[in-house]
């Protein structure tokens, strides 16, 4: 509890909650940035520029937020690019065959009381405290 930032959590999910609504209610989609990103692989007229500026926004926003004079967290990866580009390869792989991510069914479709969310986000918060679990305590990283 040593990184305990209520504040910044609580403005943090607003700021989420804010974006996934805003795009709900202006372009009818649901904000699962694995499938903004996956789109571009299928593009439908009229779906680059929003799927564009959302991503501009999302890889833009640190760097304004630091330009602002706010304090970036440090990396806390130890490890080298090799293994963190296998591990996202691993996640990108995961969130198709999950059909989505995090944010989509986590957020989003927790949100719309989807039971294929509620399934897929259990598996994925249950997958995350067995690795801590495996990493902190049983390999002792």
């Amino acid at each position: 509890m040593e990184n305990f930032t209520p504040v910044s959590a609580a403005v943090g999910g607003l700021l989420i909650g804010l974006s996934a609504a805003l795009l709900w209610v202006a372009k009818g989609r649901i904000t699962g940035i694995s499938g903004i990103l996956g789109g571009f692989s299928a593009l439908r007229p009229g779906d680059i520029a929003w799927r564009a500026i959302f991503l501009f926004g999302l890889m833009t926003a640190p760097l304004l937020y630091g330009a602002a004079g706010g304090a970036l967290p440090e990396s806390a990866s130890h490890t080298g690019p090799t293994l963190l580009i296998v591990a996202g390869l691993l996640v990108g792989f995961g969130t198709r065959l999950g059909n989505g991510c995090t944010s989509g069914h986590g957020i989003c479709g927790l949100a719309r009381l989807s039971p294929r969310s509620l399934a897929a986000t259990a598996l994925f918060m249950g997958s995350a405290a067995v690795t801590v679990f495996v990493v902190r305590h049983l390999i002792g990283a």
